[in-house]
C-alpha cells in the first residue's frame, strides 16, 4: 500500500511536468504571500472604510417583574443615512420627505425630549440615533426619570397612607418625563467626544447635505452602523428563569441577564463585632444616605446634586465626629451607612432591613433608636433645610415624642451656623428616600433632611446633566490638577456647614452633653471628595488611601451607577475614603496588616485593616504605605428577590440587566443601491467565469500541461 501511494505521487509529479511544477511553486509562492499580507492588513483596510467612535455610551435594555425599558440594536447591528436634526423641522426629512430611509438621526442634546423620541419610536423610517450632548445644559431642565421616583417601593400604600400613595400628595419630580423607562427597538447612543461629534457632522455636511431645492442629495452618502444588540428580553422572570435553566442543564450555560447588585458600605462610631449581635439592649442612630445615580445612559450617572452632595455631606459629618475626643463615652452607638441601589426600588436599603429581619447583621431592627438621612442638600434656597417627617408613624404618641425631640436637635444645632433648618408639616409624606424601607418594617422615629420642601430643586435629576455645574462648582481659570483638588468652592463651604449641623446633632442625640462647638467639618476635606468624585477620580489623594491592587479602579470621570460587577468603583472609593478619614494609622508591617488574625489584640471582628499605597515620597517615585484600622464593613446590595428567586416579587426590587455581546459604533460612506446590485452581479458572473475556465482546465489539463515524448527514447 505504501509503494502504491509513492507511485501515485510520482505519476503526478510527473504528468505536471518540469515547468508546471516551476509554476505551481511560484502560485503557492504568491497564494501564501497574499494570505500574510491580507492577515497583516486587513484591519488597515478596515481602517481605511471605517470611521470608529470611541466616546460613546449606549442606551442599553434593563429589565423588571414586568416590564423590559432601554435600547437594543438588531443582531447584526443597525446601519442608517445619518441626517443631522438640529431644530423640530429637521425631523420632517426623516419622517416623511427624505428618499433614503432607513435614517440614523444625530440629534441635539436640547431635542432629546419625550415628545421626539416618541415620534421617532413610532416609524420604520429610523434605524438608530446618536445624541449630542447639549451644552449649555437644557435651561428647563431634563429628568428621563419618573415623576414619582421608586413609586410602589416605598412606604406609602393602600394599606400604610392611601392619601400619599403614588405621589398622590406631592409630585417630587414634575419635569420627569420617564423617558428612561420607556423601551425603544432601536439603538440610542450618546457621543461624549464634542470631536466626535464634529467629525459626523462634517461628513453630513460633505455628502447628505439637501440641495437647495429640496432634492436628495448624490451618492455616496455617509452612513452610521451602531452596535448594541441585547440577549434579554421580556422581563426579569423569564430572562432569570432561561439563565436558571442554562445553568443547570447546559454544560455550558449562556446567561442573558444578571441582577444590579453591589454593596452598601457602613461603620459605627464604637466598633462592634461584625460577625455577631450587637446586644439588644444598646441603641443605634442610623444615618444614612445613597450612593449611586443613574441616567438615560449605560454608565452615564454623574448624580451631583441626587447622590454625591449628600454622601460628601455625611463623609464630612462622620470625620467630624470621629474627632471629639468623648466619642467611646458616648450612650448610643452611631451607624454610618451608604446605600447601594437605591434608584432602583431600593435594593441596598431593602436587602439591610431583610438581613436585619433575619439575623443576617450585626444589628436588629430593635436597636435602631432613630434615623436621619441626608438626601439631595446642595441647592438649597437661602440656606434653608427642610426637615421631612412620616405623619402616619407620627400619630403613635412614643414615636411623636421621639420625632420632636429628634426635630429639637437639629434646629438647636444649626444655632450659629449658616444653615436654616425648617420643618415640613404634617400634612406632607416623606420624599423618595431609603428610611421609607425601614417604616416598612418598624415605626422608627426619623427625619430626611433635604434642600426641598415639596418638588426637587434638581432640575436634572436621574440625567447626564446632574453634574458639576448644576451644584454650581467653579474654579478659578488656569489651576493646574493638584491646585484644582485642593481648592475650597463655595459649594464645598456650604456642604461643609451642613455636615458641621449634623455632626453636632447626632452628637446630642448619642447623648453627648459637652458644648458642639468644637465639631467642625473641613471644607478642604469636603473640596478633596468633591473633586473626585465629579471631576477627577485619579487624582493624588485617592492614589493614596486605597490599596495598592485596586489603583486600577481610578477612571478618569466618575460615574456612580449601580452596575452588575462589584463592588464598582464609587463602593470602592467611599469605603477606603471613610476608613480614611474616620480610621486610625497602625504600626503594623505589611505582613501583619494584611493577615491581622496572626497579630495578637488586633480584634479582627471588631476592626478592618487595609494597607494602603500612601502619599508619593517627596525625594522619590515611590509611595509610603502605611495601614489603617477602622471599623468599615461591606454588606450586600442584592435585592432579597434574588435571594428567595421570587423574580416576579412586588416587595422587593427586581431590576435586572442584559448582557450583550458587543457595544460599538462607526460611519462609512455608502453606494447607491443600483451600484450595490450591479457589483453583486458583476461578482458573480466572474465567479461563475472563473469556475467554469478552472472546470475546463482541469478537465484539459493532461493535453495543455503534457511534454512531449524523447524522440531518443524507446519502449520495450
Amino acid at each position: 500500500r505504501g509503494a502504491r501511494g509513492g507511485r501515485g505521487m510520482e505519476a503526478t509529479a510527473g504528468g505536471c511536468g518540469a515547468p508546471l511544477l516551476a509554476w505551481c511553486g511560484l502560485l503557492r509562492g504568491l497564494l501564501l504571500a497574499v494570505l500574510a499580507a491580507g492577515s497583516c492588513q486587513g484591519n488597515s483596510v478596515e481602517r481605511k472604510i471605517y470611521i470608529p467612535l470611541n466616546k460613546t455610551a449606549p442606551c442599553v435594555r434593563l429589565l423588571n417583574a414586568t416590564h423590559q425599558i432601554g435600547c437594543q440594536s438588531s443582531i447584526s447591528g443597525d446601519t442608517g443615512v445619518i441626517h443631522v436634526v438640529e431644530k423640530e423641522e429637521d425631523l420632517n426629512w426623516v419622517l416623511t420627505d427624505g428618499p433614503h430611509p432607513p435614517y440614523m438621526i444625530l440629534l441635539d442634546g436640547s431635542l432629546f425630549n419625550r415628545s421626539v423620541m416618541l415620534q421617532l419610536k413610532g416609524t420604520s423610517r429610523v434605524s438608530g440615533l446618536a445624541v449630542a450632548v447639549a451644552k449649555p445644559s437644557p435651561p428647563q431642565g431634563f429628568s428621563p426619570g419618573l415623576k414619582c421616583p421608586n413609586d410602589g417601593f416605598g412606604v406609602y400604600s393602600k394599606d400604610y397612607g392611601p392619601q400619599f400613595a403614588h405621589c398622590n400628595k406631592t409630585v417630587w419630580n414634575p419635569v420627569g418625563s420617564g423617558l428612561s423607562y420607556e423601551d425603544f427597538d432601536f439603538p440610542v447612543f450618546l457621543l461624549e467626544d464634542a470631536n466626535e461629534t464634529q467629525v459626523i457632522k462634517q461628513c453630513y455636511q460633505d455628502h447628505n447635505v439637501p440641495r437647495d431645492d429640496g432634492s436628495a442629495p448624490e451618492y455616496p452618502l455617509c452612513a452610521m452602523q451602531l452596535f448594541s444588540h441585547m440577549h434579554a428580553v421580556t422581563s426579569t422572570v423569564t430572562c432569570m428563569r432561561r439563565s436558571f435553566l442554562q445553568s443547570t442543564f447546559s454544560i455550558n450555560p449562556e446567561v442573558v441577564c444578571d441582577p444590579l447588585l453591589d454593596y452598601n458600605v457602613w461603620s459605627t462610631l464604637q466598633p462592634i463585632n461584625s460577625s455577631g449581635k450587637v446586644d439588644p439592649d444598646k441603641e443605634v442612630i442610623i444615618v444614612a444616605t445613597r450612593i449611586d445615580s443613574h441616567s438615560f445612559f449605560w454608565n452615564i450617572a454623574p448624580g451631583a446634586e441626587s447622590a454625591v452632595s449628600s454622601f460628601v455631606t455625611h463623609l464630612a459629618a462622620a470625620e467630624a465626629l470621629h474627632k471629639v475626643p468623648d466619642v467611646h463615652l458616648l450612650q448610643r452607638n452611631i451607624m454610618f451607612t451608604f446605600f447601594q441601589g437605591e434608584t432602583f426600588d431600593y435594593i441596598g436599603s431593602s436587602r439591610m432591613v431583610y438581613d436585619m429581619e433575619n439575623d443576617k447583621f450585626p444589628l436588629r431592627l430593635e436597636n435602631i433608636y432613630s434615623f436621619v438621612e441626608l438626601n439631595q442638600v446642595a441647592l438649597r434656597n437661602d440656606s434653608v433645610l427642610w426637615m421631612h417627617t412620616d405623619p402616619i408613624s407620627r400619630m403613635n404618641e412614643s414615636v411623636q415624642v421621639q420625632v420632636r425631640n429628634l426635630l429639637d436637635i437639629l434646629s438647636n444645632s444649626s444655632m450659629g451656623a449658616n444653615v436654616t433648618l425648617r420643618e415640613v408639616g404634617y400634612s406632607q409624606p416623606l420624599p423618595p428616600s431609603s428610611f421609607q424601607r425601614f417604616l416598612r418594617a418598624r415605626h422608627i422615629p426619623g427625619v430626611v433632611l433635604t434642600d426641598h420642601k415639596t418638588a426637587f430643586q434638581n432640575r436634572y435629576y436621574q440625567s447626564m446633566y446632574d453634574t458639576p455645574e448644576n451644584i454650581l462648582m467653579q474654579y478659578p481659570e488656569g489651576l493646574s490638577p493638584e491646585e484644582t483638588l485642593e481648592y475650597v468652592t463655595n459649594t464645598a463651604k456650604s456642604l461643609a456647614e451642613v455636615a458641621t449641623v449634623v455632626a453636632r446633632a447626632l452628637y446630642r442625640l448619642a447623648g453627648g452633653a459637652n458644648n458642639t462647638s468644637a465639631i467642625q467639618a473641613d471644607p478642604k476635606t469636603v473640596s478633596r471628595m468633591l473633586y473626585g468624585f465629579l471631576i477627577k477620580m485619579n487624582n493624588s489623594w485617592f492614589q493614596s488611601i486605597i490599596k495598592p491592587d485596586i489603583k486600577g479602579i481610578l477612571g478618569d470621570v466618575p460615574q456612580h451607577y449601580v452596575a452588575v460587577s462589584s463592588p464598582v468603583n464609587t463602593t470602592y472609593l467611599v469605603q477606603y475614603v471613610l476608613a480614611n478619614l474616620t480610621g486610625t494609622v497602625v504600626n503594623l508591617t505589611k505582613e501583619e496588616c494584611l493577615n491581622p488574625e496572626k497579630t495578637p489584640n488586633s480584634d479582627k471582628e471588631m476592626y478592618d485593616y487595609a494597607w494602603v499605597q500612601g502619599s508619593l515620597d517627596p525625594n522619590s517615585t515611590s509611595r509610603v504605605p502605611y495601614c489603617v484600622r477602622s471599623t468599615v464593613h461591606l454588606s450586600k446590595a442584592l435585592s432579597p428577590a434574588f435571594e428567595l428567586r421570587q423574580w416576579g416579587s412586588t416587595e422587593y426590587s427586581t431590576w435586572t440587566e442584559s448582557r450583550w455581546k458587543e457595544i460599538r459604533a462607526r460611519i462609512f460612506l455608502i453606494a447607491s443601491k443600483e451600484l450595490e446590485i450591479i457589483t453583486l452581479v458583476v461578482g458573480i458572473a466572474i465567479l461563475i467565469f472563473s469556475l467554469l475556465a478552472t472546470y475546463f482546465i482541469n478537465a484539459k489539463a493532461d493535453v495543455l500541461f503534457s511534454i512531449p515524448r524523447d524522440p531518443g527514447a524507446v519502449a520495450y
